[in-house]
């Protein structure tokens, strides 16, 4: 059964999306990101002020152990303690955005990992698969378990769902 999910957030107002795939479930072939929506927000990432508005929208489990930051990001709140993150503005003018995800990757995450499927899943996988080439950096500047090495870069990986503490 296919359900919908109404929108109302300062970002974006009378949108709305069906869910058609089990959250969780039937990932399109190669995509299989390391960490869940809700391990990402404990881990800490985007300094904690990603999510602040738009909880009504997600599982209430995912904000349960979340790092949040309302207002301005607070680099503490992430993992590696180091900002990693360019402005939104940056994004738009960069024309990364979809217009159906204002908030850009991690918003098409989670709204994927909820079961949302949409014309721009191809796009959002690939920029993701792009990211890998930061695991084969890591892993070959940094010794395994090496927490300390390249930490931006780390964060950034957590940014995208690659669990960069496991490099």
């Amino acid at each position: 059964m296919t359900r919908r999910v109404q929108v109302d957030d300062k970002m974006q107002q009378g949108y709305s999306y069906a869910l058609s795939a089990p959250m969780g479930e039937d990932f399109a072939e190669g995509f299989s990101p390391d960490l869940t929506p809700a391990q990402m927000l404990e881990l800490g990432v985007f300094g904690g002020c990603y999510m602040t508005d738009c909880r009504d929208e997600f599982p209430a489990d995912w904000f349960e152990e979340a790092k949040l930051s309302p207002g301005k990001p607070d680099k503490e709140l992430n993992y590696f303690g180091i900002h990693a993150s360019q402005p939104l503005s940056e994004w738009q003018r960069k024309g990364w955005l979809h217009q159906d995800d204002p908030r850009g990757w991690f918003q098409w995450y989670c709204r994927y990992f909820m079961g949302r499927r949409h014309d721009d899943d191809e796009r959002q996988i690939g920029r993701w698969r792009a990211m890998r080439r930061h695991v084969g950096q890591l892993r070959s500047a940094c010794d395994t378990g090496d927490l300390s090495c390249r930490p931006r870069q780390r964060q950034a990986l957590l940014h995208w769902a690659y669990d960069s503490r496991k490099l």
